[in-house]
């Protein structure tokens, strides 16, 4: 494949354009550049792109126009020049007089202009350079009067010239009279009057133009004709009004004159009409509301003249009022006018309501009554944000959506009212408002709303009894940044296990951007979102689950739609409770006291729970047979048994031999046993009385000895057949069921 081939298309920018095999390379900085080149690409490729970076295409095209083809071509075309004779008022000049307007774009590169002419019939022909001037003049000697001469202006620069279109005219029609001057004017009709100076010239009257505007609009009406008559009466214009004239005249023969210098009249006034819009820029502190008095001024055609002073009458909660006249300008500085908004400054404390009348020379307007806005029950503005805000360096646009549920009939309303303010500016400063019917939702606001800055936007209502009622509020900015650090973070109170922080947050009008909430952390990973509102300047919040005696360091730092800010950190320790020291030897002596009591329960209870889990163990001392030997044998003392936990018994294994040499006598075997039998009898029977009253002292220890019953030997009663029962009936419950019978005495 050609090193030339078709390559896709990169991030890098680059783009192939199969047609024209032109590669257009730009950078991601905006700066645009061409690189021709010459490579092959299919067609389908050039439309694929075309389709998707039209815009770019656009925009490289325009760059192409103003940087390659301006810069580097001859300049542009200037506009045809316009020659005249220009006269004063007395006489003319007889030299020609020519002006033009540069239409080139490439001022970079310096251009020289020079006049040409010549007449129709090529006798004569001249030029005169004017360097960087746009005009130039054709002496007289240079032209002959009544003749018809061709004039065009030639450009050039570095890069090459160009010449415009050609001018053609008789040098006897080109005369231009000075301007007319107004010398006449009334208010009732609203007329002028002015005098050419063609008489003077010694040329005959021509036709005049007129043009009018109201003195505070810059734009001009549409020009008038007034023919051959020096006067104009404006019919339909505003009472008490300024306005400003403009006329310019031409003679029979030559052109038309430039227009006059501005002339100014007031019309007739009249008493003005309509009511003013009065509306207050109030603020809520501690509960109270604190307003300031503003309203608009009236138009023009309301005005109708000049506003001379305002009539305020204040009403008080107690039925009193006060009639105050206010003018402007105000001596006394209790009014304050400034771009189309005048701002009463008398507290309005106790106020109920008040009126505003607009006065001038012949009348005074209708009273404009507005009473206070009413507020909960609270003594706060109640704000359900129900407002939502889009706002720009230019423009900002409140829509808002009541609730379902009202407090009270909205029926009774006739209008919104929408304000907003810059937060921190004294009253009437970064203030407007507008007065909307009922049915709408949506207004919109013109102005320049600077970045970083808090603009409070409200909604009201107005009764038809003008009774104001406070919706809602909301905060928006054009546009916000990162918040400042968090000042004054303090510890309040120290515990244990947890600690009160403190922090001031900063005014709202030093706010850049809307604190959304508060981050509040002692490390990466235990972090806390501290919710916060506009209103509120003092912040708590309560750290908790900390381990005491630990020394620890907080931060916080506050975060806005732009995100967080700079972290504020203090040191803090938690308290170790002073009983937890104190109480600490104490109560190890207890643990201690209570193990040796649990172990002596242990080692006091160990046998009988020995018995009761364990396997059966005979005691020897509860035998009959030892107590007896006991009580007659001093050194039987030897048969007490010792308590061991765990004694050790011995197993005895009865082993059966049997041989066939050995041949036992039975009978003999049989009289030794049944002796022995009678002699241990005996024994027992001359003891029985003894041993009693033992046996009443000891009968709980003994009890379960004595009617213990060998589970392996419950089920055998007949096992063994050398027993008797004589020997059931005489042998006691503790040797029956441990102790050998006396027949294995015997036999043993």
């Amino acid at each position: 494949m050609s090193p030339h081939a078709s390559q896709p298309v990169t991030r890098n920018g680059r783009v192939l354009v199969g047609a024209s095999k032109v590669i257009f390379g730009f950078q991601t900085n905006t700066r645009y550049r061409m690189i021709a080149a010459y490579r092959s690409a299919s067609v389908s490729e050039a439309l694929r792109f075309f389709t998707a970076h039209m815009w770019i295409l656009s925009v490289l095209l325009l760059v192409f126009q103003t940087n390659c083809f301006t810069s580097t071509g001859p300049p542009a075309l200037s506009s045809p020049p316009e020659c005249f004779m220009p006269c004063d008022e007395k006489s003319c000049i007889s030299d020609i007089h020519c002006t033009w307007e540069d239409r080139g774009l490439d001022h970079l590169f310096p251009t020289n202009y020079i006049l040409h002419w010549k007449t129709t019939d090529n006798n004569s022909r001249g030029n005169v350079t004017s360097s960087n001037s746009l005009k130039g003049v054709i002496q007289r000697e240079d032209f002959i009067n009544h003749e018809e001469l061709s004039v065009w202006v030639e450009a050039e620069n570095q890069h090459g010239s160009g010449n415009s279109k050609e001018n053609v005219f008789n040098t006897a029609d080109i005369i231009k009279p000075p301007p007319p001057k107004v010398t006449l004017t009334q208010q009732e009709p609203l007329e002028i009057e002015w005098l050419s100076f063609c008489d003077e010239l010694q040329f005959s009257a021509g036709t005049c133009d007129v043009r009018y505007r109201i003195d505070t609009n810059p734009v001009w009406s549409k020009q008038y004709e007034s023919g051959f008559l020096q006067t104009y009466v404006l019919d339909n214009y505003l009472p008490g009004t300024v306005y400003a004239f403009q006329v310019r005249c031409a003679c029979r023969i030559g052109l038309m004159s430039d227009w006059s210098a501005v002339h100014k009249i007031r019309s007739e006034g009249k008493a003005p009409v309509g009511e003013l819009d009065v509306w207050m820029d109030c603020s809520t502190t501690t509960g109270l509301l604190d307003c300031i008095l503003i309203w608009k001024e009236l138009p023009l055609f309301l005005a109708r003249g000049v506003i001379m002073a305002y009539e305020v009458v204040l009403f008080y909660s107690n039925g009193t009022s006060v009639l105050l006249n206010v003018f402007t300008p105000d001596p006394k500085g209790l009014l304050t006018c400034s771009e189309m908004q005048c701002y009463f400054n008398c507290s309005l404390k106790d106020i109920s309501s008040v009126n505003v009348s607009a006065l001038n020379a012949h009348g005074a307007t209708v009273p404009s009554h507005l009473k206070m806005p009413i507020l909960d029950s609270s003594g706060q503005e109640k704000d359900d944000q129900i407002i939502n805000l889009m706002m720009t360096e230019q423009n900002l646009t409140v829509s808002w959506e009541l609730p379902t549920q009202q407090p009270y009939n909205l029926k009774i309303y006739e209008e919104y009212v929408v304000q907003y303010k810059q937060v921190g500016t004294p009253p009437g400063v970064g203030f407007d408002w507008v007065k909307v019917n009922k049915s709408q939702k949506v207004v919109f606001f013109k102005g320049h709303f600077r970045n970083y800055t808090p603009y409070r936007v409200s909604l009201f209502t107005v009764s038809h009894g003008k009774n104001v009622h406070f919706l809602s509020s909301n905060i928006g900015y054009s546009l916000e940044g990162a918040p400042s650090k968090v000042q004054s973070l303090k510890v309040l109170s120290i515990a244990d296990t947890q600690v009160t922080l403190f922090w001031e947050s900063d005014p709202l009008y030093k706010q850049k951007g809307l604190v959304l909430y508060y981050q509040v952390g002692t490390d990466s990973i235990n972090v806390y979102n501290v919710s916060t509102s506009p209103l509120s300047s003092n912040e708590t919040f309560v750290l908790k689950s900390l381990r005491p005696g630990q020394e620890y360091q907080v931060w916080i730092r506050a975060v806005t739609k732009a995100g967080p800010g700079a972290n504020n950190t203090a040191t803090f320790k938690t308290i170790q409770l002073e009983n937890d020291v104190s109480l600490l030897p104490s109560l190890t002596a207890l643990f201690l006291l209570l193990v040796a009591l649990l172990f002596f329960l242990w080692c006091y209870t160990s046998d009988k729970v020995g018995l009761w889990l364990s396997e059966k163990v005979p005691d020897p001392s509860n035998s009959q047979i030892f107590k007896h030997l006991k009580m007659n044998d001093a050194s039987a003392s030897i048969f007490i048994p010792i308590l061991e936990r765990h004694p050790s018994i011995s197993v005895l294994e009865v082993v059966n031999r049997f041989s066939g040499d050995f041949k036992p006598n039975l009978e003999k075997s049989l009289a030794d046993k049944s002796a022995r039998h009678d002699e241990i009898l005996h024994i027992d029977r001359h003891n029985e009385q003894k041993l009693a009253c033992d046996r009443a002292d000891q009968r709980c220890r003994r009890e379960e000895y004595s009617k213990m019953v060998d589970s392996d030997e419950e089920g055998n009663n007949k096992v063994d057949s050398w027993s008797s029962s004589e020997e059931e009936e005489f042998t006691p419950g503790y040797e029956k069921h441990f102790m050998p019978t006396a027949l294995d005495i015997l036999e043993g």
